[in-house]
């Protein structure tokens, strides 16, 4: 726990998560969590050094994707490296795909008509999220979860990718289930999922959440400044996604200057010199998994 931190408080909806996490009141933590780890090489590249020489505090490991196996090494190396499962249930693009790490055959209401997991579209979301049996999500949500324990890493949360808190409240619902199964926490963010965990006593972000897909990529590392220097007081999150954007990024990645642009303010001098004179704290997933996991035992006494 950092110096600065206090005595965790009694949990009530009222009070910050910051404050439930054992921080000041006028505290501001901030989780940097470098998502689509193992989706491609350059990726991974990127989201270690961001970790490492950057700012950024941890990331999340989508477990489906080509160069899964290889993030997985980069972790068992580097067991100080905090990550989560990126829970996916679609592929990125038709030139990019990857399919469920479930046979196809005990999953058909997570594929479209050709076979293949969804593509995010706005109608794509809309097909997957009309069809999906929970049943099928959470045998999927499984796999994922058991591939990276089977090769022996201790992961800290489970988020989504490309599905705003699951995309319906019953994958929701699930996937917080799962979380307290494994002693995780989750990654709440939309306004009922995070009214419903600090009901639950459950630390969620305080404040909006950032997708970094959400910048322009124009004068990126102006507008990270600026959002650190305008960050409020309690517990915030930004999911960024560093890459390389090298040759093999741009063939089959529509959104490698977003990557390329997050990972030069990432591991740049301006990041860490920002964050110092903003007093920012940063933090990962472990202070939370710990609050998440202290309730879940609670409520089985």
């Amino acid at each position: 726990m950092d110096g600065d931190a206090v005595a965790p408080v009694a949990v009530t909806p009222s009070v910050k998560s910051s404050e439930w996490l054992g921080h000041p009141p006028d505290a501001r933590l901030l989780i940097v969590n470098c998502d689509d780890f193992g989706m491609y090489p350059a990726i991974n590249t990127a989201v270690v050094e961001s970790i490492e020489q950057g700012i950024a505090s941890s990331c999340s490991l989508m477990v489906p994707c080509p160069a899964a196996t290889d993030a997985m090494r980069l972790l068992a190396r580097r067991p100080g490296i905090p990550f989560g499962i990126h829970l996916t249930l679609v592929r990125d693009s038709a030139r990019y795909r990857w399919g469920p790490v479930t046979a196809r055959a005990k999953v058909p209401s997570l594929l479209d008509e050709t076979g293949e997991l969804f593509v995010p579209t706005p109608a794509g979301r809309t097909a997957l999220l009309g069809q999906a049996r929970p049943d099928e999500v959470e045998l999927e949500f499984r796999a994922q979860i058991d591939a990276v324990a089977d090769a022996g890493l201790a992961p800290t949360h489970l988020d989504f990718h490309c599905l705003a808190d699951g995309g319906r409240d019953d994958i929701l619902d699930l996937t917080v289930g799962l979380a307290a199964e494994y002693g995780l926490a989750a990654r709440v963010w939309l306004e009922p999922g995070r009214r419903a965990m600090r009901q639950r006593g459950l630390p969620v972000v305080d404040n909006d959440f950032l997708d970094s897909f959400s910048l322009g990529t124009e004068g990126k590392a102006t507008q990270y400044r600026r959002l650190l220097r305008e960050l409020p007081t309690g517990l915030n999150e930004w999911a960024v996604h560093p890459g390389l954007g090298d040759p093999d990024s741009r063939a089959v990645d529509d959104g490698w200057l977003v990557r390329r642009t997050d990972y030069e303010f990432l591991t740049s001098p301006q990041a860490h010199e920002a964050l110092n004179q903003e007093g920012i704290v940063v933090i990962d997933y472990r202070t939370v998994q710990e609050a998440w996991a202290r309730v879940s035992g609670e409520c089985r006494r």
